[in-house]
């Protein structure tokens, strides 16, 4: 059996945390080193991790960091029971809302954070 854990990429350790924490309700666990800080939801473990933006992620000198707004195919879905209210949450600490839907079955939101990462709102 393996764990999943999610490392995000950050320019601001302070207020990606500040973000995490009250806009989406996790918890912090712990400071790992001066650069990471570990957060926990019920089912996972995210390590946010200070990167200048300019960076190489990779040995490969083409791909650099970027926090400007991007997505990515495999993204994090928060589950939650109030969509609205967590948009709210988002927007107050720097986030961003860009749409979603509704239908019998729920709402969706499709969000992200203060450094471009995407994500999306879902209704449990």
């Amino acid at each position: 059996m393996i764990k999943i854990s999610v490392s995000i990429d950050v320019s601001d350790l302070n207020k990606a945390e500040t973000f995490y924490i009250k806009a989406l309700g996790c918890k912090k666990v712990r400071n790992q080193g001066d650069n990471m800080v570990v957060l926990s939801t019920d089912n996972c473990d995210i390590y946010l991790q200070e990167k200048k933006a300019g960076t190489n992620p990779l040995k490969s000198k083409d791909v650099t960091r970027d926090y400007g707004r991007h997505w990515t195919p495999i993204h994090l879905d928060f589950l939650c029971e109030n969509v609205d209210e967590l948009v709210e949450k988002i927007l107050e600490f720097g986030g961003s809302h860009e749409g979603g839907e509704r239908a019998d079955w729920g709402a969706i939101a499709h969000c992200a954070d203060p450094f471009g990462n995407g994500f999306c709102l879902i209704n449990e």
